[in-house]
């Protein structure tokens, strides 16, 4: 059969993974002549072949892809002939728009970790060894396509052996841009006067020093985890009383003597992505690491340098990301020196991080992955789109656990995590991310979607940037809806439940405890919880006995000053006077619908948290309370979409054993969403902030087995982005 010449254009993640000289090595055994390129879109193929030798190499392309490589689409056409004497790599093309994904950073490969261990290898613990099928990526990335020339490595000049490596298809190190070694890659530097860098930081650590040290998209603050004391001082340091620290453990076997891990959750700690897995805490196990709590995230070094101090360390480390309160993650000099009062030595190193990039935490829920925080690892990640969108999108996120998302054709880039908007560098830190996204995409919006909230920064960025033709309000809990249908390409309408902390609603009150009936045209609010005032305002977030005493004043009116409750116990007689006035008048008191903060309330009626560390602190407290041998739930109202709360509350503070209080309001949260959702005949999809409590979350699956919740996305402020992308 004679030959025809064929295009074949190949988009996904096809670049910076090894594709072509993959595509090199399918086209040499098959005796083929052509060429691939590394284009804007995609990897692109021009090879001579008959029609059966073309199938048989499409489907090995297909099969035995490289193992960080993944294909969206592969696209064959018979073109006019060419004339070819071999098969050749030849030089990226730039031209077009750009749509090919971006390859994550992703963990040390078992090729390299070998390397890295033997002596006789010239990259004998080079703190910095990769190939095709690992490394960094996304962190160092300026401009696609990915090239060394886009990279901070361009800053290095290749030493000869890495070049001879890197120009040879046959090699395993071909094109891998962030190729280095002793001679010519990046070098650590230990801001201390010591010999040998990596000893000297294990002393230091094992002395109960505390060591910040540059990693992949940013720092980390580490410490001896078996060191009571060395944690206690990072607590102290960072102001960070009972929120839980994550700790890297060296293999899996540390991993099994700190965490109750199932085989879903060692799957995800050895995978390739290394995010944080929240695991069962082994009760022998230091209790400053996770105050109050049976669960620890542990996660598996991903770099280099982490093996070789966790091997030489043979103890699990406190890493916890290097950050000011309400501050971005440090990536920089000039970001960690403003943490030099926490640490005591600085672990450094000369490679520039260009896209900061913390770590992924990710829980299992009878079965599902439930991504906590999308980063490392795991982005930026492309959401196809059950539909085409007619123009191009930018979604500004929401203000909280914030991310961004440009969307364009049938498909959403979505950022990492980017964080809370909390503060002048948190904001810049957001506004960076948004034009390294443009940038690298060469994207410029024509619909700009953003937070209906006016006090969310960025909302004020999108209304500070674009003008009013551009922008697109998309509701808070249908974005947060809309982003899940979105990821399961769900076309026709669903039931989303939507409970949450906060969300502007369309009355102007705070809403987070929403029943909706939704399709990609738009939504009904069928049922909300109960209004109730939140005293104190933005105070009542972080101050459990506030949400709680307003709930009793609803009840008892001035009646609540006779009641002998954990939460009335928590004000003097004179707070309690001056509250219930403020409730009255309602003086900064906002209402709201918010199932986060019922779960406040109850943390402070059962007298478990009265004043909050950190975010979220009383549904997981609550969580360690919650027995399955309690049976039984509280009584609740249902009447004309209002869902009442109150005769729960009035229950509640008659119960004197806590553990079955608690038990019982988890139980009435269900028995909610069932009295609601009773009479629809639809597809139950669940999102919003308070599905990160495993509990609910567990109840809900046992009750729905229909139930849908995002895997890719996570149920917090993280995936209002994709739904604002498919809203607007």
């Amino acid at each position: 059969m004679g030959l025809c010449t064929y295009k074949i254009s190949i988009k996904g993640t096809v670049q910076g993974v090894g594709f072509r000289p993959f595509i090199y090595q399918v086209a040499t055994k098959f005796s083929l002549y052509g060429t691939v390129l590394n284009g804007t879109e995609g990897v692109e193929i021009v090879v001579n072949a008959s029609k059966d030798k073309l199938e048989e190499f499409i489907e090995v392309i297909k099969s035995k892809l490289p193992p960080l490589a993944s294909i969206d689409t592969l696209k064959v056409e018979q073109i006019e002939p060419k004339n070819f004497s071999d098969f050749q790599i030849i030089q990226t093309d730039s031209c077009g728009e750009k749509t090919v994904n971006i390859p994550p950073d992703i963990s040390i490969c078992k090729a390299c970790e070998k390397e890295l261990f033997d002596p006789k290898n010239r990259r004998y613990a080079y703190p910095f060894i990769t190939c095709t099928h690992c490394g960094v990526r996304y962190s160092i990335i300026y401009d696609l396509p990915y090239d060394r020339g886009n990279t901070s490595m361009k800053f290095f000049k290749m030493c000869k052996a890495c070049e001879e490596e890197y120009t040879n298809p046959m090699d395993r190190r071909y094109h891998a841009q962030p190729i280095g070694c002793w001679e010519c890659g990046a070098s650590l530097e230990l801001r201390v006067d010591r010999c040998g860098v990596v000893d000297g930081a294990v002393e230091l650590i094992k002395q109960g020093k505390i060591l910040a040290i540059k990693g992949v998209g940013g720092y980390h603050l580490v410490c001896d985890a078996t060191n009571e004391e060395a944690v206690l001082k990072l607590r102290e340091r960072k102001q960070r009383p009972t929120k839980p620290f994550a700790v890297m453990v060296k293999d899996i076997e540390m991993a099994r003597e700190w965490g109750e891990i199932n085989a879903d959750e060692e799957k995800l700690l050895t995978s390739i992505e290394r995010p944080i897995v929240i695991v069962g805490k082994r009760t022998s196990r230091p209790t400053g690491i996770a105050p109050n709590l049976s669960r620890i995230g542990l996660f598996l070094p991903y770099t280099p340098l982490h093996l070789l101090l966790l091997t030489k360390l043979n103890r699990p480390l406190v890493a916890t990301s290097a950050n000011i309160s309400d501050e971005p993650l440090a990536t920089n000099r000039e970001s960690i020196e403003k943490l030099s009062n926490v640490y005591d030595f600085l672990l450094d190193h000369n490679r520039e991080i260009v896209n900061g990039c913390d770590d992924s935490v990710v829980m299992v829920v009878k079965g599902q992955t439930i991504m906590l925080r999308r980063a490392r690892g795991y982005a930026p990640v492309k959401v196809e789109l059950p539909f085409k969108l007619d123009k191009k999108v930018l979604a500004m996120g929401a203000n909280q656990k914030s991310t961004i998302a440009i969307g364009f054709d049938n498909q959403v880039i979505l950022s990492p995590h980017i964080g809370d908007l909390d503060s002048i560098g948190s904001v810049e830190y957001y506004e960076k991310n948004i034009e390294s996204l443009k940038r690298i995409y060469g994207f410029e919006p024509e619909v700009v979607a953003y937070d209906r909230h006016p006090n969310y920064e960025s909302s004020k960025y999108a209304k500070r940037y674009y003008g009013n033709s551009t922008l697109r309000e998309v509701q808070h809990h249908y974005a947060h809806i809309l982003g899940v249908m979105a990821e399961k390409q769900i076309r026709g309408k669903v039931f989303g439940v939507a409970f949450d902390g906060t969300g502007y609603g369309d009355d102007g009150n705070l809403w987070g405890g929403e029943f909706m009936v939704c399709d990609y045209e738009g939504y009904e609010r069928v049922a909300h919880l109960n209004y109730f005032k939140l005293l104190g305002g933005v105070k009542a977030i972080k101050e459990p006995k506030r949400v709680a005493l307003s709930l009793l004043f609803e009840c008892y009116g001035d009646e609540v000053f006779k009641l002998n409750t954990p939460t009335t116990k928590a004000f003097t007689q004179q707070e309690l006077k001056t509250q219930h006035i403020m409730w009255q008048k309602g003086l900064n008191a906002p209402l709201s619908s918010s199932v986060g903060r019922l779960f406040d309330a109850v943390a402070s009626l059962t007298g478990v948290c009265q004043i909050m560390s950190f975010e979220g602190e009383s549904g997981m407290r609550l969580e360690e309370l919650y027995s399955n041998s309690v049976e039984g739930l509280y009584p609740f109202g249902y009447e004309n979409g209002v869902v009442d709360v109150l005769p729960m509350i009035k229950e509640i503070i008659k119960e004197h054993n806590q553990q079955v209080a608690i038990s019982k309001f988890f139980h009435t949260l269900v028995a909610m969403v069932e009295a609601v959702y009773e009479p629809y005949d639809l597809p139950l999809v669940l999102s919003g902030g308070v599905f990160q409590n495993r509990v609910l979350l567990e109840l809900l699956f046992e009750r729905f087995s229909n139930a849908v919740i995002g895997n890719i996305i996570p149920p917090n402020d993280g995936g209002i982005a994709l739904g604002q992308v498919v809203g607007a």
